[in-house]
C-alpha cells in the first residue's frame, strides 16, 4: 500500500444518540483527516467500537461485539462509555484492543490512530471528561437524510442513586445558544427535517454557562430555523416550567412532544432514588402540561424493582400510569451499576420479579396506548417518510407524536416520497403503530 493512501476505518456504534453524536464526530474528523471510511468492519484496517456502559445489558452487548471482532483479529480501538468506565482493564483484557478513548476524548481521534500506525498502544482516556464539540467539529451523519440530533449540553450535574452517567460523561457543560443555532441552521440547509435536541437533561440546558436554565430562550431563537420539526429529548420534571412550556406552546416548529423520565411515583421510593422532590411535583405537572398543551405527546420511563420496592409501591406506580394515561411508556427493570449508591442498597429485587413487574406495567399501558392510537382514525397528519419496503412499496415513516427508535411508526402507502413531511390518511392503529394512506 503507497504510503499516501490512509488506513481504512468502519465503526461499530452501541448505546444512545449521545454516543451517536461522538461516532459522526469520529468519522468526520477522520475523514477530513484523509483517513478512508469502510462500512464493512472485514475490509477495514481498524474498526472503532464506540460502546455503552449504561447498564448491565449495555456492557454486555458492547463485550461481546468486542470479543467477535477480537476473534476476527481485528484490530479495535474502543471508545465510549465502556472505555471511560473501565480503561486500562479493558487494553489487558483484549490484546487486540490499539487503543482507549474515552467520552471527552474523541476530539483526539486522528492524533489516535496516526499514533496507533507509528506502533503506540494508545490510552486517551481523560478522568474527568469536560469536552463538548461544537458546529466547527467536522460530522458525518449515520442517521436517515431527514433526521438530525443536536446535542445542546453534555454531562449531568444530578447524582441519582441509580445513574452512573455522571461518572461517565463528568458534570454538565453547555454550547452556547448561538452555536447550537449555527449548527441548527447547518442541518436545515442539509435538507433535515427533523431536529432532535438531546442532552443528559435538557431542561437544565444553559445553567452552567448562564447562570440559570434557559431552555426557553434556545428555542425562541430555534424557531427562526428553516426545518418544520424540533424535538426536545430528556426533560426533568422541575425544568417543565410555564415558561419552558409557553416556548413548546408559541414556536411553530417546536413539536408538543414532552420526554419526561419519572423513573417511579411512589415517594419512598422516589427517596431512595435521590429524586425525593419528584413525588410533589408529578401530578401538578402533569395537569399544567395539559393544560398549556390539550396537544401534547407525553413519553416517559419507569424502572421496577428498585431494591426495597414493596408489592404497595408498584402498585401505586400501576395507579399512577393508569390515571395519567401517558401516550408512551418505556418500563425498565432495576439495573444495579458498580460505584452507583444503589448497587448497596438493602433489600435486592430477584430477577424473576423485576421482569414480572415489568411485564405488567406494560400491560396495563397496551390499552392506553391503543386507544390514544386509535382517536387518529380518519385523521389526516403530517408524516415524515424515512423508509421503503422494496418487496412491497410501504413506505415507513413517523408522526410527530413518535421519536426515532423508542416510538411507534406509520405505515403508508400510496405515493409518498423519500425524506418529506406527506399528508397522510390514518386507516388503521395498532398498540405501537399506526397504518394510513397518502392523500
Amino acid at each position: 500500500m503507497p504510503s499516501s493512501v490512509r488506513p481504512k476505518v468502519a465503526f461499530t456504534h452501541l448505546g444512545c444518540e449521545k454516543n451517536r453524536i461522538d461516532t459522526e464526530h469520529m468519522l468526520g474528523l477522520l475523514a477530513t483527516a484523509g483517513y478512508r471510511i469502510d462500512s464493512d468492519p472485514e475490509t477495514a484496517d481498524y474498526v472503532i467500537v464506540n460502546t455503552c456502559s449504561f447498564i448491565e445489558a449495555a456492557r454486555q452487548e458492547s463485550v461481546r461485539t468486542l470479543v467477535e471482532l477480537a476473534e476476527a483479529d481485528k484490530k479495535i480501538v474502543i471508545t465510549g462509555c465502556l472505555a471511560q468506565h473501565f480503561q486500562g482493564e479493558l487494553l489487558a483484557a483484549i490484546p487486540e484492543a490499539v487503543a482507549l478513548v474515552g467520552t471527552g476524548d474523541y476530539q483526539h481521534i486522528v492524533q489516535v490512530i496516526d499514533a496507533v500506525e507509528q506502533g503506540q498502544t494508545v490510552l486517551q482516556v481523560t478522568e474527568k471528561p469536560t469536552y463538548i464539540a461544537d458546529e466547527t467539529v467536522p460530522r458525518y451523519r449515520t442517521t436517515c437524510a431527514p433526521v438530525a440530533y443536536l446535542r445542546v449540553a453534555e454531562g449531568c450535574d444530578y447524582r441519582c442513586a441509580f445513574c452512573i452517567i455522571p461518572h461517565l460523561r463528568g458534570d454538565q457543560r453547555s454550547r452556547s445558544i448561538a452555536s447550537i443555532v449555527r449548527e441548527a441552521q447547518e442541518l436545515a440547509d442539509q435538507g433535515v427535517q427533523e431536529l432532535i435536541l438531546i442532552s443528559q437533561i435538557t431542561t437544565n440546558y444553559g445553567l452552567d454557562l448562564y447562570g440559570k436554565p434557559r431552555l426557553a430562550d434556545l428555542l425562541y431563537a430555534l424557531g427562526d430555523v428553516s426545518v418544520p420539526w424540533i424535538r426536545v429529548h430528556y426533560s426533568y420534571p422541575t425544568g417543565l416550567t410555564p415558561e419552558v412550556l409557553r416556548a413548546f406552546r408559541d414556536v411553530p416548529n417546536v413539536l408538543p412532544y414532552i420526554d419526561l423520565p419519572l423513573q417511579h411515583s411512589h415517594p419512598e421510593v422516589l427517596r431512595a432514588m435521590n429524586r425525593p422532590w419528584q413525588r410533589e411535583v408529578n401530578d401538578r405537572l402533569l395537569d399544567r402540561i395539559r393544560e398549556m398543551l390539550p396537544d401534547a405527546v407525553i413519553r416517559t420511563t419507569f424502572i421496577v424493582g428498585f431494591p426495597g420496592e414493596t408489592a404497595d409501591h408498584f402498585a401505586h406506580l400501576g395507579d399512577f400510569v393508569e390515571r395519567h394515561r401517558f401516550d408512551h411508556v418505556g418500563v425498565f427493570p432495576f439495573s444495579a451499576e458498580a460505584g452507583t449508591p444503589a448497587a448497596t442498597l438493602p433489600n435486592p429485587m430477584p430477577e424473576a420479579v423485576k421482569r414480572q413487574r415489568q411485564k405488567t406495567l406494560m400491560q396495563k399501558q397496551q390499552p392506553i396506548s391503543l386507544a390514544k392510537h386509535q382517536q387518529y382514525i380518519d385523521r389526516t397528519i403530517d408524516v415524515l417518510i424515512e423508509q421503503e419496503n422494496p418487496q412491497t412499496g410501504v413506505k415507513i415513516g413517523r408522526s410527530a407524536r413518535f421519536s426515532p427508535e423508542v416510538d411507534g411508526q406509520v405505515y403508508v402507502t400510496g405515493a409518498a416520497p423519500l425524506g418529506r413531511l406527506v399528508p397522510v390518511k390514518i386507516t388503521a392503529a395498532a398498540v405501537y403503530d399506526l397504518v394510513g394512506v397518502s392523500v
